[in-house]
């Protein structure tokens, strides 16, 4: 699976997932992996401590998936997350 990305996008996809807002169905959107897909290239890209801290920080929540958010929330990134210098 990460020998179709090229070193930029894999760590753009895993940038993407370790992110809060950014919900599994824009990583598919953009590089079509599913949820279990991008489960499956954090486990074999990320050290294992990394890979279960992760998996803690997006099991079960709801803002993850688009469907699940709270009404409030359009945005796929938190305003403070792409810094301009």
């Amino acid at each position: 699976m990460s020998e179709q990305f090229d070193p930029a996008d894999l760590s753009r996809i895993i940038e993407m997932a370790w992110e809060d807002r950014t919900p599994f169905e824009a990583i598919e959107h953009l590089y079509g992996l599913r949820e279990k897909d991008v489960i499956r290239l954090m486990r074999r890209e990320l050290k294992p401590g990394s890979f279960r801290l992760w998996r803690k920080r997006v099991t079960g929540r709801n803002i993850k998936h688009r469907q699940l958010r709270p009404e409030g929330v359009s945005r796929g990134y938190c305003p403070t997350q792409y810094k301009h210098r």
